[in-house]
């Protein structure tokens, strides 16, 4: 009985891992594509802050970007974030598999739109970390 209830459980486990693992069955369509991230991707991590009494601004001026990002075919995992405990300090974590995808992204007519708002809405403009993905296999 123990044995059964045992291979049961390692049967469940590997189940639900390989559910997780598998790219089409993990993801949503404009979901994190990690099938797609090949080792030493191209990863942002930023941060901006409003200036005082223009969180609401910034963050209404943010939000689209979501959807836009998430939506360039290029782009491979997209997450913007605000600070619970400091509202108006965003942090953006991107994902792209070449510096030159992050860089045709930059270019785009809306970020650059969204760049040309800083300086009424943010501290500092944009911060920016260029990073690069570890823990891949080559392919």
């Amino acid at each position: 009985m123990r044995k059964t209830i045992t291979t049961l459980l390692a049967l469940t486990v590997l189940t639900a891992v390989g559910a997780v693992a598998s790219p089409t069955l993990a993801r949503e369509p404009n979901g994190v594509r990690y099938g797609q991230i090949p080792a030493g991707a191209y990863s942002i991590v930023a941060q901006v802050q409003a200036k005082p009494g223009q969180e609401a601004a910034l963050r209404a001026a943010t939000l689209p970007l979501v959807e836009l990002v998430r939506g360039d075919p290029k782009n491979l995992v997209y997450f913007l974030q605000e600070d619970r405990a400091k509202p108006g300090h965003f942090v953006f974590y991107e994902i792209f598999a070449t510096k030159e995808d992050f860089e045709a992204h930059n270019a785009m007519p809306y970020v650059k739109d969204w760049f040309a708002k800083l300086p009424t809405l943010a501290e500092g403009g944009v911060q920016v970390m260029r990073m690069e993905v570890l823990g891949r296999e080559p392919r």
